[in-house]
């Protein structure tokens, strides 16, 4: 007769880490390098963990302030430096930027939540500083660098997640064709317009258009002044 197994007694278990927010932001980015931003969710964090839901709402208040954290926690891959680009302000702020979006374009689903997502983080704040630092060379007043930032980052943000729609969804191939057809398909009497930009509309690569849209937008930062601000 097999002699019956005494259970393991609570105190004889090895004790579990305590928890942390940073325990938690940290296995939350493993689910999503993993299996993707779907994946991160509190009940799934709460099973990788070991714990319960509950415990998790101690650190982190909701999903959305989850993927915000994980988004800072990314943010900190972005190069500050700049060296990439040279020597100048431009040049550096745009290797910058640069670099946000590609850590971007690396997470299509953070991409698109980042939209939204609003990270408060030490890797934001970082990024933040350094963008107006090199944004104020360019002699811009105050208001202009402030508002600036706020554009520089939108723009980068919508980019990538309109890139990474293109890469993560099978059917934006099919429905970016039909609209290129379209667009080649305008008749000249109707919409000359159209047809006079064609194919300027769709051509261009990438790297092209984003170049063109940094200078744009920090062309438009440095010369518009910003209504009612001190001259």
């Amino acid at each position: 007769m097999t002699a019956r197994r005494e259970p393991l007694s609570r105190r004889e278990r090895p004790a579990k880490p305590a928890l942390s927010r940073r325990w938690i932001v940290d296995t939350a980015v493993r689910i999503l390098r993993a299996e993707g931003l779907g994946k991160v969710t509190m009940r799934r964090l709460a099973q990788e963990l070991d714990t319960g839901p509950a415990s998790l709402y101690v650190y982190v208040a909701n999903t959305a302030e989850l993927h915000a954290a994980v988004l800072d926690s990314l943010l900190g891959e972005v190069d500050l430096t700049g060296r990439d680009g040279g020597e100048g302000w431009r040049e550096q702020l745009r290797a910058v930027v640069t670099s946000y979006t590609r850590v971007l374009f690396e997470h299509p689903q953070l991409a698109r939540a980042a939209l939204v997502a609003r990270p408060t983080g030490e890797n934001y704040l970082r990024l933040v500083e350094r963008i107006l630092d090199l944004l104020s060379r360019s002699g811009a007043g105050r208001e202009q660098v402030a508002w600036g930032l706020d554009k520089l980052l939108q723009d980068a943000t919508a980019t990538a997640a309109e890139q990474s729609t293109r890469e993560d969804d099978s059917a934006f191939e099919d429905d970016w064709d039909a609209m290129v057809r379209a667009l080649h398909a305008a008749d000249p009497a109707t919409q000359p317009a159209i047809n006079a930009h064609m194919p300027a509309l769709v051509g261009g690569s990438v790297s092209d258009r984003l170049r063109w849209s940094f200078d744009v937008l920090v062309n438009g930062i440095v010369h518009t002044p910003v209504p009612g601000a001190a001259d």
